[in-house]
Parts: C-alpha cells; sequence; structure tokens
C-alpha cells in the first residue's frame, strides 16, 4: 500500500470539495465573476511563476502556434466557461450541492465521450449515470424549499458539468508536447482573459469588499485549489487515470461537510441517501475499467 498516493489522493479531495464552499463565502464580497476573475489571475501567475522555476530556463517555454489554438479551447472550455458558470451558480445553489456536482464529471464524460468519439456506452455506463442522477435529485429537493438551491443554480451547474466534460475529452485527445504545470498554467491565464468581457460586462464592481473574507476566498482558490489541487490531480492522473477518478468520491463528503460546518447548509437523510447513490453509481462507473486494468 503506498501511502503517500492514499495521502495525496486525500489531500486533492479535500482541496477540491473545499471550492464551493470557498465560493460561497467569497461572493458575499464581490459578485460571482468579479471574484472568478481575480482568482484566475493570480493562479495563473504563480502557476507560471512555478513552471519557471522548477523546470528551469531549458524546460520553460512559450507554446507554439497549434500549442496556443489548443490552450484556447482548453481554457475556454476549462476556465472560461465550466469555472465562470459554476462560480455563478453558486449565487443560486447550495455549496453542498456544487461539491456533488462536480464528482459526477466522470459520468458526464461519458455520455459527451459516446457522443463525441462515436463509443457507444454500455448498460452499466448508463445505469451509473441514471443512478447519479437520481442520487443528486434526492439530495437536492429538500434544498428547492428552503431557497438553499434554485432551478436556475441547478441549471448554471448542469451546463458547467457539461462544459468540463467536453474539455476533459478533448485534453485526452490532444496530445500534448507541453508539460502539465504549464499546461495548466496557461489554461488557467487564457481562460481568465477569455472571461474578463463578461466580467466588465455583467458590472457589480462597486459592490466589490476587498475584505478578510474576500482576499481569503480568492487566495485559498487560486493557491490551495488551483495550484495544489491540480498538482495533486496531475501527479495521480500520472500513475492511474482510472485510480485517480475514484478520488472524486470522497469530494461529495468533504464538501457536505464543509458546507455543514462552514455555511450551516442542513444535512439531511436527503442528503445521505443522494450522496451515496452518488458515490455507488461512481464506483458501478469504474469498477469494469478497474477490473480490466486488473486483468492485464
Amino acid at each position: 500500500m503506498n501511502w503517500k498516493n492514499i495521502g495525496i489522493g486525500i489531500l486533492f479531495a479535500m482541496l477540491w470539495a473545499s471550492a464551493s464552499v470557498a465560493t460561497k463565502i467569497g461572493i458575499q464580497s464581490a459578485p460571482p465573476l468579479i471574484l472568478a476573475n481575480v482568482r484566475f489571475f493570480i493562479a495563473g501567475v504563480l502557476l507560471l511563476g512555478l513552471a519557471y522555476v522548477s523546470l528551469g530556463k531549458e524546460g520553460f517555454r512559450w507554446p507554439n502556434t497549434a500549442e496556443w489554438k489548443q490552450l484556447a479551447i482548453f481554457g475556454g472550455l476549462n476556465t472560461t466557461v465550466y469555472l465562470g458558470l459554476y462560480v455563478y451558480a453558486m449565487k443560486y445553489s447550495a455549496a453542498g450541492i456544487g461539491s456533488l456536482s462536480t464528482a459526477t464529471n466522470p459520468l458526464t464524460i461519458v455520455l459527451i465521450s459516446s457522443w463525441w468519439m462515436g463509443r457507444k456506452a454500455s448498460r452499466t455506463e448508463w445505469l451509473s449515470i441514471l443512478l447519479g442522477l437520481t442520487g443528486v435529485g434526492i439530495a437536492v429537493y429538500p434544498l428547492l424549499g428552503d431557497s438553499h438551491t434554485t432551478p436556475l443554480g441547478l441549471v448554471l451547474l448542469a451546463s458547467s458539468m457539461i462544459a468540463v466534460s467536453f474539455a476533459s475529452v478533448y485534453y485526452a485527445k490532444v496530445k500534448w508536447a507541453l508539460p502539465n504545470l504549464l499546461i495548466n498554467a496557461w489554461q488557467v491565464s487564457l481562460g481568465g482573459l477569455f472571461l474578463l468581457p463578461f466580467t466588465l460586462i455583467s458590472g457589480g464592481a462597486g459592490s466589490v469588499h476587498l475584505d478578510a473574507r474576500f482576499w481569503y476566498a480568492v487566495l485559498w482558490m487560486s493557491i490551495a485549489v488551483s495550484m495544489v489541487g491540480l498538482i495533486c490531480w496531475f501527479y495521480l492522473l500520472k500513475i492511474d487515470t482510472v485510480k485517480a477518478s475514484l478520488w472524486l468520491f470522497l469530494c461529495p463528503l468533504f464538501g457536505f461537510f464543509y458546507a455543514w460546518l462552514l455555511l450551516d447548509e442542513p444535512v439531511t437523510l436527503y442528503t445521505v441517501a443522494g450522496t451515496m447513490l452518488v458515490i455507488v453509481s461512481l464506483y458501478i462507473s469504474q469498477r469494469s475499467k478497474l477490473m480490466k486494468k486488473s486483468a492485464v
């Protein structure tokens, strides 16, 4: 048993699940898109600096024309659309539901890859998708009645999950020559740049309060989530893509705990039952892949 990999996996789940709670806290001091843009620019600068230091002058290079195009598409999907919608959705959604929706990403990827790559989804995959959607519906049900989550919030979250699934499938299709650290640094930076016009149009600069709550939220999402969390994720992906996705199972558990502890969001039997269904659906979707790997 590799305790180092287990520790990194748990750390990833803990950090990744905290994004929705940090966002909910941050939007109390600034409009969602302004909060997101500040986060992306800080994370981009820090990641580019880290890449330069860790890779050295020889390893750090500017992307070529083809790579700029690839990074622009990936950054547009993964940062501008996905995270832009996700952050805005947190204005109308409970933090726990935001974390739960993130964990269903592997299920959405099955649908997107089936359509995009022409791969027929198996019965097991369809079963996992059905269970996952049912689980989310059960967990959301009581929150719709007390304004913790609205239909608009659910639509925005669902749209963000579709966007990140497209981004994930696109990332898998591209034969990247750049190091993972540079890919992440450039896609975050470009994604933030693409989001800027929408942030300016949406306005709300006058309602920004640069208080401790704003900076705690921004720095946590920039450093803990966008930097440390993604470094852990790329490390896990490098070891085993399928096993890496299993750590997403823990995200809803941490997410609902954070939401209960820091935001006083309710945890009910609906929450527990819905979360368990989502975890079971994720297990079913990954089990066949794990069995194939073990049989090789």
